[in-house]
């Protein structure tokens, strides 16, 4: 996906759901801080999105422009209606959203996940392309070990903080030996 895709999918969104803002999960909110992000961190043709303000109007969304809808089959990338409870975040991850909003998006504004809020979210779901994607962030310097370690530190559920921990580490592991990531 690319970000004036994603522009589309907001300018969309709020015709449909009648709002002005939403939140943007999922591995395609790279593209709030980095609209020019590696194709490596682009793959998916899916934006997990919700209003800010009414996410029980996600669904509106999903049935319009969602998967294999009229939108999907004409453009090639689509909505996915999510909901706040749909990726586990860290603590304060409201504060540190990233502001999408341009002529393209109609007035609409996307509030990204910050990338480290996003690191932590895709370990807390520990899928293997959740893992490769975090991967991908180090790898292409978008993201500091340092600042996922301090996430990581804050989470107060015992397991969810264990699982991130362990996924981590094979990240880390995996990288240390080819590739000079920043600390």
């Amino acid at each position: 996906m690319k970000r004036t895709e994603v522009e589309h999918i907001l300018r969309a969104a709020k015709e449909i759901a009648g709002e002005d803002e939403f939140i943007l999960l999922g591995s395609q909110s790279v593209l709030g801080a980095f609209p020019d992000a590696p194709l490596a961190l682009r793959r998916s043709i899916e934006l997990d999105i919700y209003p800010k303000h009414h996410p029980e109007k996600s669904d509106l969304i999903d049935g319009a422009i969602g998967e294999r809808s009229l939108f999907h089959e004409t453009h090639g990338y689509y909505a996915h209606g999510a909901a706040p409870e749909t990726a586990r975040l860290p603590a304060g991850w409201e504060n540190r959203l990233v502001r999408i909003s341009s002529e393209n998006t109609g007035g609409a504004v996307g509030w990204c996940l910050d990338v480290h809020d996003l690191a932590f979210s895709k370990l807390a779901a520990g899928r293997p392309k959740d893992v490769e994607f975090v991967m991908n962030l180090l790898r292409h310097n978008l993201a500091r070990q340092t600042r996922i370690n301090l996430l990581i530190e804050q989470e107060q559920t015992a397991e969810i903080k264990r699982l991130v921990i362990e996924r981590f580490t094979v990240v880390i592991s995996k990288l240390r030996p080819n590739h000079g990531i920043r600390p």
